[in-house]
């Protein structure tokens, strides 16, 4: 009984979970892995918290576009 999930159910991994055990089975550095995760985090939260599975190349483009003018990120980042 209770809120947790019987032996039978399982949930799927949280995304940036997902992102997280990729990155680690690519074998990337750590500091890679702390970067990816925090372009990510940046993202959602640039769209007001919406799932990147909701967005597609507009939303990139308006995210991309942002941080080149306000937030002055080169390129090559």
């Amino acid at each position: 009984m209770g809120n947790t999930p019987s032996a039978g159910t399982q949930t799927k991994p949280r995304l940036l979970d997902q992102v997280r055990d990729k990155i680690r089975f690519k074998r990337y550095s750590i500091r890679t892995e702390q970067a990816y995760l925090d372009w990510i985090r940046h993202f959602i939260l640039f769209h007001a918290k919406r799932h990147p599975a909701e967005m597609g190349a507009p939303e990139v483009e308006a995210f991309l576009t942002h941080l080149a003018t306000v937030g002055r990120v080169a390129a090559s980042t």
